[in-house]
């Protein structure tokens, strides 16, 4: 990544919400990184939001304090001289208008995953990001953990031998949160679990097989006019794969590489620390790799890096694996219409 030389990269956060406040506290803990603002739409969320994370209440941006239209405290963030990167925490279909703002304004921009809600949005933010020549990444927290590196590591040595499925699986469950409504899940802001947890899956199935991806069958279980579960079959020339979310139900969460000579099957997929390797004929091994501070940690970190070096881009999450990401999301989503559509293979 190249020397940091003692650079501080200085933080925006747009928006305030649960996963604002995991990134702030992890960001304190990367020694090149200063969060300087933050903006949302409450004053009082602002504030608590500042004070709780060490910003100046000059940093405290809202839209409430600005008296103006909704936005106008991402825009003052955005306008901020004393902001070198931005990390886009908001609902899934804010994420392509502010990330697109940000890019503008010459910000390095970190999204929140998934990238965009369509692969028409994440190609335009990518094209945007190059043409700029600022760096720009999703946040796909799970492939900058250790154990992921080390199973990634593993299969490419051949120690399950031949690749041929993989099977991503991650249940969740959100109690009545999309029956209610009101946050990132609901509806009106473009949420549904294929979004927002099978886009974990989806990283998982397009880092490992290459070539074009086929859906062969997907369904989905609907409620208050969202994805509340979600399963498909994939298929990339001899290889399959399986993808499969939920948010009524946390009995499964992993991600399963068969080869011919074994399997790795790894444990809390979207966040995992500890996996086993399962030769043909041999005793399983198991695998521990802790985080170095949380989950989020990783991808700060590498982020970082990229900026201070210079890049623009990230070869561990570039954005053509984004947009191979969204164009199978898209797929899987367009198999299932728009609901009601129950299916037994959900």
């Amino acid at each position: 990544m190249g020397e940091k030389d003692g650079r501080t990269v200085r933080w925006g956060i747009v928006g305030a919400g649960r996963i604002a406040q995991r990134f702030a506290r992890s960001l304190a803990h990367e020694p090149h990184s200063e969060l300087v603002a933050i903006s949302c739409r409450s004053a009082a969320k602002a504030a608590v939001f500042a004070t709780a994370h060490g910003v100046g209440e000059d940093g405290a941006l809202s839209d409430e304090r600005l008296r103006g239209v909704a936005g106008s405290a991402h825009a003052a963030l955005l306008a901020r001289p004393d902001v070198d990167a931005v990390y886009v925490a908001l609902p899934h279909s804010m994420h392509a208008e502010w990330a697109l703002a940000a890019l503008r304004a010459g910000k390095a921009v970190l999204c929140e995953k998934p990238l965009c809600v369509s692969p028409e949005e994440t190609a335009l933010l990518a094209n945007t990001a190059r043409a700029e020549g600022v760096l720009l990444m999703e946040g796909m927290k799970t492939r900058f953990l250790p154990l992921y590196r080390r199973v990634r590591e593993l299969v490419g040595e051949g120690a399950i031998g031949r690749l041929t499925h993989v099977d991503a699986v991650l249940h969740n469950n959100m109690g009545d949160r999309i029956a209610r409504g009101g946050d990132y899940l609901g509806a009106a802001a473009g949420g549904g679990m294929l979004l927002d947890s099978g886009i974990y899956c989806a990283s998982w199935v397009e880092d490992y097989l290459d070539g074009p991806l086929e859906v062969v069958r997907a369904g989905a279980r609907w409620e208050a006019g969202v994805d509340c579960a979600v399963a498909a079959e994939l298929r990339a020339g001899e290889r399959t794969a399986r993808l499969a979310t939920a948010a009524d139900r946390d009995d499964a969460r992993y991600a399963r590489l068969v080869g011919t000579e074994g399997q790795i099957v790894v444990e809390q997929m979207h966040r995992p620390e500890h996996a086993r390797l399962e030769r043909t004929g041999e005793k399983p091994v198991k695998l521990e790799l802790p985080y170095p501070v949380d989950d989020l940690y990783g991808e700060v970190e590498h982020f970082v890096g990229l900026l201070c070096a210079g890049k623009t881009e990230s070869p561990v999450m570039p954005l053509a694996a984004s947009l191979r990401c969204a164009k199978l999301l898209a797929a899987v989503r367009g198999r299932l219409g728009s609901g009601p559509r129950p299916s037994p293979s959900v």
